[in-house]
């Protein structure tokens, strides 16, 4: 157990002094090979076979996507009729948050690029219309983790490839409902908030007519996550065919409205490809670390200790929820994922737990380990986009992160929350 634990101890080192994760990553793994005499053709095979995988394909596509989407300010019809449906309702705005990151999360599935588009728009809107400027703020950095959830979600096709037979579409399908949920929770927030700060509302009541005309110049992007998902439970499409539909149609939309040009389009194709180059440096230096993972044999010592010491799947979901919170609270999603599914997920299949469920739970862990404390990436996304000081962040955020916390609970005790739409699919 000595080499496991030093080799845990370079990595968080590199991490603490700021070495970008994938390098933290291949350092530690490189360390690894040499002092288990493993060879460099070895190493070089697992980092191509690594990325080597038709799966990875979604991840470019629903960033393309998001951006063409960003840039040709679609997502400003969505803040749109979400306020014409509940801006009248005193803290309106702070629901329109919310539901516009719930319908954005269906497009970009990225927290930091919900927060960096319409979570500074939000964060905008409401201070203007006199809202708090730290829980305008705190409130866009929260409804971000939505995206992660609601398909379609990156760190969900990266969790499926890396469990190994697990189905993206229904990861997809099982998220769909916790997010509902999750985002439900954070709009009980807000109306306590907006009754205890008396937060204003943007006017009176729309109209039918109103509401009708909005939506119809809506509906285009509002059509998006239907047309996405509904391609994907349908049976119609694979998560990657989807991604392509997806990009095709936005370009067309976007295109169509004289919103976009070719200079618009290379800087799209620019930030996609730098992105997802960021991404998939990770996946592979992860999937080399696997192999480290497996000639110590860690998951099969990590299961006869859980089997051993922790007798019913009752409490080995609540130590896998206090071990994920903790490494959310220091990792981003994608590698932890990477790190962690190869070792639990074999785990878990022990004490019988649905593969679906249980990559649900860890995703969203994961997720809520970006708005916790002492580190909480996604505060620092938010307190750079928006000029807010992130120790103001620290300590409006903590009843976002405790009705997470519930909300996971709920999600992770009753697996019928994430399985119930995945077992309706063919």
């Amino acid at each position: 157990m000595l080499l496991p634990l030093l080799l845990l101890l370079l990595f968080l080192v590199c991490c603490f002094i700021g070495i970008p994760v994938g390098f933290c990553i291949g350092f530690t793994t490189w360390v690894a090979f040499l002092l288990l005499d493993g060879k460099m053709i070895v190493l070089a095979q697992k980092l191509f076979s690594g990325v080597n995988s038709f799966s990875y394909l979604c991840i470019p596509l629903f960033v393309l996507c998001a951006e063409i989407m960003t840039r040709g300010k679609l997502i400003n019809k969505i803040v749109e009729f979400c306020n014409v449906l509940i801006g009248h309702v005193k803290g309106g705005l702070g629901y329109v948050n919310v539901l516009g990151s719930m319908v954005f999360a269906g497009i970009s599935g990225s927290a930091s690029a919900d927060m960096a588009s319409l979570g500074l728009i939000m964060a905008d809107t409401m201070t203007a219309a006199g809202y708090n400027r730290r829980f305008s703020v705190t409130l866009s950095a929260a409804s971000a983790t939505i995206a992660p959830l609601i398909p379609p979600s990156t760190i969900m096709i990266i969790f499926a490839s890396a469990a190994g037979g697990v189905s993206i579409g229904k990861m997809f399908a099982g998220g769909l409902l916790p997010g509902v949920v999750y985002g439900a929770a954070q709009i009980a927030i807000c109306a306590y908030y907006a009754r205890k700060y008396d937060f204003p509302s943007t006017g009176r009541r729309a109209s039918f007519k109103e509401i009708w005309s909005t939506f119809k110049t809506s509906a285009v992007v509002l059509a998006l996550p239907v047309i996405i998902f509904g391609s994907i439970v349908t049976g119609i499409c694979t998560a990657t065919e989807a991604g392509s539909l997806a990009v095709c149609y936005a370009l067309i939309v976007t295109f169509a409205q004289k919103r976009m040009n070719g200079k618009d389009l290379f800087r799209c194709l620019v930030n996609t490809a730098r992105l997802t180059s960021s991404v998939t440096f990770i996946v592979a230096t992860a999937c080399a670390m696997g192999w480290v993972v497996s000639a110590l044999q860690i998951p099969q010592k990590l299961a006869i200790f859980c089997l051993e010491f922790i007798t019913t799947p009752i409490m080995f979901l609540m130590f896998v929820n206090v071990l994920l919170l903790i490494v959310g609270c220091l990792l981003d999603g994608a590698p932890a994922v990477l790190l962690l599914a190869p070792i639990l997920c074999p785990v878990a299949a022990q004490y019988g737990i649905d593969p679906i469920h249980f990559g649900i739970v860890m995703c969203m862990n994961l997720t809520i380990g970006l708005i916790t404390p002492p580190i909480g990436i996604l505060l620092f996304v938010a307190s750079n986009v928006t000029g807010t000081k992130l120790s103001e962040l620290y300590k409006s955020v903590w009843p976002f992160v405790v009705t997470a916390i519930v909300v996971l609970l709920v999600v992770t005790y009753i697996p019928a929350t994430v399985t119930f739409i995945p077992n309706l699919m063919k």
